[in-house]
């Protein structure tokens, strides 16, 4: 085969603000390749099908000094990330030619992958014996969202029937499988998100009470609703505030995200912290990667037939293109996806 045009996204600059589509992130077609001849040196072919945008990602979007659970991007080079690609050719004997594979691979039409020595906690999944779903999902509700949820929900939030949980951003990806997993334990729900139809969708999956954050008081609603004993913190700041002040005596709060501060250096003063000493409450903060080792066997064994059932609900906005990346990546940081965002890249 002649080379062909490998499109990639590369990290072209440190964004002060919200990520920049075109500045920030660059839709490159300079570099060509010959899938039948490329040096695998070890390592493995992919051809990228899709591929997650998620929050978290803005946090890479840094100077490459300051430290963190993951490294930052690298200025010049593609980004990286949760993606699901198929193998084209193998030099790995634990991979063969047709593998669809999940896990951290570059944002390009073609990538050689050649082991997990920057993400040695993340190693290709080969995506087999599953039910049969579109392969999307397992970046969404059966991938790393579902898996933060699943994870966080079993190690943190201690249960009981009849007790009241708040979960913000509760329509996304996370949120949404927490609210499920919460009323599965017999939990009384409140979620919160910034549309109408997103409110309408936290109904449908079984939330007690849904409400629009930018409409309507997160604390008069949690005051109204007896407080809670739960907390699922997505976004931090005022909302992270007013469930402080809601918080029943040994409430448990789990550290997902706090996305209002991401891009603008938000720092609105949490005033509420005392709270933590008067009600004995318990702040959990995580990373799903150090969780893993404990539940990803039964992730995978219990989450599959349930979404495959229908039993649990997901929704997804797929986006066609690698090109679009940076627009749907700001799309996230600003809250304006409706569903799991995924960027479809090729058909396998």
């Amino acid at each position: 085969m002649a080379p062909i045009v490998n499109g990639r996204v590369i990290f072209n600059e440190i964004p002060r603000e919200f990520p920049e589509p075109g500045r920030t992130l660059v839709y490159d077609t300079s570099e060509k390749l010959d899938p039948d001849t490329v040096l695998l040196d070890g390592g493995v072919l992919i051809k990228t099908l899709d591929l997650s945008i998620d929050p978290y990602m803005r946090s890479r979007m840094r100077e490459p000094h300051v430290k963190s659970y993951l490294p930052a991007y690298e200025l010049g080079k593609p980004i990286d990330g949760l993606g699901i690609g198929k193998v084209i050719r193998s030099d790995n004997p634990m991979y063969k030619r047709g593998d669809i594979v999940h896990g951290m691979i570059a944002y390009a039409h073609f990538s050689i992958y050649k082991g997990a020595d920057r993400y040695p906690n993340l190693q290709l999944r080969i995506l087999e014996g599953f039910p049969k779903l579109p392969w999307s999902t397992y970046l969404g509700v059966l991938g790393m969202p579902g898996q933060t949820a699943y994870y966080a929900w079993k190690e943190f939030s201690s249960a009981k029937k009849g007790e009241r949980a708040f979960v913000s951003t509760g329509a996304g990806p996370v949120g949404s499988l927490v609210i499920q997993l919460a009323k599965r334990d017999g939990v009384m729900t409140i979620g919160s998100a910034g549309s109408a139809e997103k409110v309408q969708f936290m109904k449908e999956i079984g939330a007690d009470v849904a409400f629009n954050y930018k409409t309507t008081n997160t604390l008069d609603v949690l005051q109204k609703e007896d407080g809670i004993d739960i907390y699922w913190d997505n976004v931090g700041g005022e909302t992270l505030d007013s469930a402080l002040e809601a918080a029943h005596f040994r409430g448990r709060f789990i550290e997902c995200g706090m996305i209002s501060g991401y891009n603008t250096g938000n720092k609105t003063p949490i005033t509420n912290l005392m709270q933590v000493v008067s009600k004995s409450l318990t702040l959990y903060g995580f990373i799903v990667i150090h969780l893993a080792p404990k539940y990803e066997k039964e992730f995978y064994e219990v989450l599959p037939p349930l979404v495959a059932s229908g039993e649990i609900k997901y929704r997804e906005e797929i986006t066609p293109g690698l090109e679009n990346v940076g627009n749907v990546i700001l799309s996230v940081q600003k809250g304006l996806n409706k569903a799991k965002a995924v960027v479809h890249v090729a058909d396998d």
